[in-house]
């Protein structure tokens, strides 16, 4: 329970990789901020899941493509709970296209979401913290490969990569760590969608463990990145994908 008095917020995380993070924060001792889009049953489900367990949460909706959603989502946590000490950028999207069939309504959804979403919650989190802080945005290891019909979507993640270290020697001086996990193929509806059983099966079998990685691996990589034992760890990408690249 080293997280004990600590309020964190995990953007997107009612389901898959960030309702795992919130579960394993929770189980640490946080007292959690279960943000969602649009699904208040699947966030409920999840705070349920918490509470169930011993820990604490609760649902705060907010889009985090748009700034005021964001300054909303962390000026109610603020209220409701008095502080916020960790942030988990776990929310976007994963479209993959031909470049020949992307839209610019495409292109400007995925960096919204995946890119601004983040960038200004890690200005609200810098804004709310105070020394000891955690952020954690979640980028991708196809940034480390070449895939066709991910382009935008490494774009995005690139992009949050490059946020995570030019902000590292700012957040420095106030105290606060920032990093990016960037799995790999993990098993969640984002993942498998539109994915037959054969090219799962391929994929799975890329990394070094022979299998797709689980939600709960890549929260324990958080998990890692939040403990007050990492305050000498900040700017990097951890590549959480089980020797995938």
């Amino acid at each position: 329970m080293h997280l004990q008095g600590n309020v964190a917020i995990v953007t997107g995380g009612s389901r898959g990789i960030g309702r795992a993070i919130a579960e394993r924060l929770a189980s640490d001792g946080a007292y959690v901020v279960v943000n969602y889009a649009g699904n208040r049953g699947k966030a409920e489900e999840t705070v349920q899941a918490i509470v169930q367990a011993g820990g604490k949460a609760v649902a705060i909706q907010a889009d985090v493509s748009g700034v005021r959603e964001v300054e909303r989502l962390f000026s109610e946590t603020a209220e409701k709970l008095g502080r916020v000490d960790i942030l988990i950028n776990n929310a976007g999207i994963m479209e993959t296209q031909p470049i020949g069939e992307v839209k610019e309504a495409d292109f400007d959804k995925h960096f919204a979401i995946n890119v601004k979403g983040t960038y200004f919650a890690c200005q609200q989190a810098a804004k709310h913290m105070k020394p000891g802080g955690r952020i954690v945005n979640l980028s991708t290891s196809v940034v480390g490969g070449m895939f066709p019909g991910y382009s935008v979507y490494a774009a995005t993640k690139g992009a949050v990569e490059q946020i995570t270290r030019q902000l590292a020697k700012e957040l420095g001086p106030k105290g606060i760590t920032i990093n990016a996990i960037a799995p790999g193929p993990v098993a969640t509806e984002l993942f498998t969608a539109g994915k037959t059983e054969e090219q799962i099966e391929a994929l799975s079998r890329l990394n070094a463990f022979q299998r797709l990685g689980r939600p709960e691996d890549i929260a324990g990589a958080v998990a890692m990145l939040v403990h007050r034992q990492s305050q000498w760890i900040t700017g990097q990408t951890v590549r959480a994908n089980g020797g995938y690249v």
